[in-house]
């Protein structure tokens, strides 16, 4: 375990009651109870990787014959042709 310090932290009551009660009701103490919650805490933010967005472009010459870059009701009308919209 290591060597061990003191410190204040203020936690709300009702909190405090709960951890309590589960401490009790485990026999185990506070102290053991909080740094459970603490070793959870921090493993799960290390555990935590940033997300990153897999590349979905596709090969290709770029837009259709007849489709201009940026003109949207071009393309949208395209999309939709022969659908009955």
């Amino acid at each position: 375990m290591g060597a061990h310090m003191k410190t204040t932290v203020d936690i709300a009551e009702d909190l405090l009651r709960a951890a309590k009660a589960v401490a009790g009701k485990e026999r185990t103490t506070l102290r053991a109870l909080l740094e459970e919650g603490l070793r959870w805490a921090l493993d799960k933010r290390k555990r935590r990787q940033a997300f990153e967005l897999r590349d979905a472009s596709v090969r290709g010459k770029g837009v259709q014959p007849g489709v201009v870059e940026g003109d949207w009701s071009t393309l949208r009308d395209s999309i939709y042709e022969g659908r009955g919209a």
